[in-house]
């Protein structure tokens, strides 16, 4: 079926705009998507027919059903760079780019050969970030999830780190017998029985929830920290778990503990320092 874009637009909008908030900007991004087209074109092909709307409006219908834009164009933005994502992944958060800035406030030395470990690598946006700064340092990146590492070798091989980031699947270090010098993680952080938002239904579970109360895994994560006397650890958490995490390393001898806060001043995540 052929139609014009303007209508489409407009029907698109219509049809987003209970439940989406920006549906009009939506509706343009979606479209210039589906047409491979940029915002200058389609301001001045208003009166340009369509031929295949009906595959635009199953686009909207998605969206619609409220499926996070991210995956229905398979694209997110993240520290200034776009990288692949799908549903295999978790779609990166403004708030984690603070966790690339954390490392770089705590190891300064980007040229220095430097060993990191991520633990739960999703898309690949952590150590892919952190492989462009850090120009000669490798990456062990770990996931559970084989559909998580597909996205991650996408991201990895579109900027052409394959000889530096290294994908295994496991659970935490378990498949990690080097000596790592940087750990880093994003890990679930959020109680099991806490409510999410709908469209967080289409993103996989086993990286939102991280167990009743919501921080085991961060705990597993640090002694692991301790006990392989890891120097640095930066991970993200939940703005609730501060006092929990702080009173778990009471009786531990470190260099330093800094937590960090995100743009709307609720704890996200902290830094331990490991005296060897």
């Amino acid at each position: 079926m052929s139609r014009v874009v303007q209508d489409i637009l407009k029907e698109a909008t219509a049809l987003l705009a209970p439940h989406i908030p920006r549906a009009p900007r939506e509706a343009q991004l979606l479209l210039m998507y589906f047409l491979h087209v940029d915002e200058l074109w389609l301001m001045t092909h208003q009166e340009s027919e369509i031929q295949k709307s009906d595959d635009f409006f199953a686009l909207i219908k998605r969206r619609v059903k409220n499926e996070p834009f991210e995956y229905i164009v398979n694209s997110v933005s993240f520290y200034s760079q776009e990288f692949y994502i799908d549903e295999g992944a978790l779609i990166p958060r403004p708030e984690t780019e603070l966790l690339i800035d954390e490392v770089l406030k705590n190891y300064p030395d980007t040229k220095s050969p430097i060993t990191f470990a991520e633990v739960g690598v999703g898309s690949g946006i952590i150590s892919v970030m952190l492989a462009l700064t850090y120009v000669n340092a490798k990456f062990i990146a770990v996931d559970i999830s084989q559909k998580a590492l597909d996205v991650a070798m996408k991201n990895i091989e579109k900027f052409s780190l394959q000889e530096r980031i290294e994908l295994r699947l496991g659970s935490l270090l378990e498949c990690v017998d080097e000596e790592i010098d940087y750990l880093v993680s994003n890990p679930p952080y959020i109680a099991d029985d806490e409510q999410l938002e709908s469209n967080l239904a289409y993103e996989p579970q086993n990286a939102l929830f991280g167990g009743k109360i919501g921080d085991e895994i961060i705990k597993q994560l640090l002694d692991e920290v301790l006990n392989r006397k890891i120097n640095f650890f930066t991970c993200e958490m939940g703005y609730d778990q501060k006092d929990r995490i702080s009173s778990y390393l009471k009786d531990i001898e470190y260099s330093k503990l800094n937590f960090y806060k995100d743009l709307s001043d609720f704890d996200r995540g902290f830094t331990l320092g490991i005296k060897n």
